[in-house]
């Protein structure tokens, strides 16, 4: 379960060539590079990053990508492959929370972020192009930091670690973009690895790799995208975050990392029902994060069905950050062949993602359909992810 990096690219993979000629079409010269980041889907942990505890990413196979070219003036120019904003230009000097608008807050958060460390960002012409779908809660936003990070990282000489990296990027989506999100998401696109899921220690940053292979446990991870869009930047997520920093203070602990399954009929007596639910969510997935990381060790995915299940009930019930098209979703699955099910990300929309046989996926995915559409739901889109690479230099 050790840290290492994946092998170095030997070829540029299909797409950065493309994004290359495209952006020598729109600004009329090659980029000095092109480089990706993925999105992730959070196998367990949920709420629990910015709570100082542990989660269990893992970075998919679907990947923002960005070609760069150094400017020699103050000037940023941005362009993205969807979208109907078109060419956007900013000034490096005048970048502040608030001076961006849709998708060119994440870019031009990260070069906020990274002049707030005191690093001096050039002036740049970026393209980006992404298949991470967005509002899925598959991180799209984030990997689009984390692949400007890593290419402004090399272009500036910045030399900075993924630790970093990690919490500049967080920076930049708290104080910039405005969602007060933890370290999850930027830690599993920047410090994936193929094949493994990203057990992190969101106290210390500390990470071990933990193998994750479904396919060879005849499993098949289903990401189910219900279509309901959400935001981290709305109040839902952020009133969750002062309810866990509420009890967190009501029970004299520096966060709720520090209290166990012991601690909680104590903590019963002495927060309100809707705190000590939010509290409870909390320590029980620390909880189950662990148990998660030692089942995959000791016994494969095949063994991991049953903390899914318990973690979106928690979601649901506890947390309460659920909705019905994701209870569909999950509810559906499970009794239509799938080992575990669960909402995944920061709620209130996005995606579900249920560990299934390969002999069931067919069976899975048409009952799901069947479901949304008998309930007047809009289609979900599902496809299935493995574990992938996490950020680096295609081209």
């Amino acid at each position: 379960m050790s840290e290492r990096p994946d092998p170095p690219t030997t070829q540029a993979p299909p797409g950065a060539a493309d994004l290359a000629a495209r952006f020598e079409r729109e600004f009329g010269r090659l980029p000095d590079g092109v480089w990706q980041a993925p999105g992730r889907v959070n196998l367990i942990g949920e709420h629990t990053d910015y709570n100082e505890g542990f989660v269990l990413p893992f970075a998919i196979d679907k990947t923002a990508r960005v070609a760069v070219a150094v400017r020699q003036d103050s000037t940023v120019r941005l362009l993205s492959t969807y979208g109907d904003q078109g060419l956007v230009t900013a000034d490096l000097a005048a970048l502040a929370p608030g001076s961006a608008k849709g998708w060119t807050k994440y870019p031009l958060g990260v070069v906020w972020a990274l002049q707030q460390r005191g690093i001096a960002v050039p002036g740049l012409d970026l393209l980006l192009d992404s298949d991470v779908p967005l509002g899925a809660g598959l991180s799209s936003s984030h990997a689009i930091e984390c692949a400007v990070i890593t290419a402004l990282n090399e272009l500036s000489g910045a030399g900075l670690g993924p630790e970093d990296m990690v919490l500049a990027t967080q920076r930049a989506e708290n104080d910039f973009v405005g969602a007060p999100t933890g370290i999850m998401d930027q830690s599993a696109s920047l410090r994936g690895s193929k094949g493994h899921a990203v057990f992190l220690d969101c106290r210390d940053q500390s990470v071990q790799l933990v193998p994750f292979d479904a396919e060879s446990a005849g499993l098949v991870m289903l990401v189910i995208d219900t279509k309901v869009s959400h935001s981290h930047a709305d109040g839902g997520y952020a009133s969750r975050r002062a309810s866990c920093e509420r009890g967190a203070e009501a029970l004299g602990v520096k966060a709720l990392r520090d209290v166990r399954s012991r601690d909680l009929p104590k903590a019963s007596s002495l927060l309100d029902d809707v705190t000590y639910r939010r509290v409870r969510h909390v320590v029980t997935e620390d909880e189950r994060v662990l148990q998660t990381v030692e089942l995959l060790v000791s016994d494969g995915p095949g063994a991991i069905g049953a903390l899914l299940d318990a973690s979106h009930d928690s979601m649901r019930d506890d947390f309460e950050i659920s909705c019905p098209e994701l209870d569909l979703a999950v509810e559906t699955a499970r009794t239509s062949g799938a080992i575990g099910a669960r909402m995944t990300g920061g709620g209130f929309g996005g995606a579900a993602i249920a560990l299934t046989p390969v002999e069931a996926e067919a069976r899975v995915r048409a009952a799901v359909e069947r479901a949304f559409s008998e309930a007047g739901y809009t289609a979900p889109e599902i496809f299935t992810v493995t574990p992938a690479a996490g950020a680096k230099r295609i081209s």
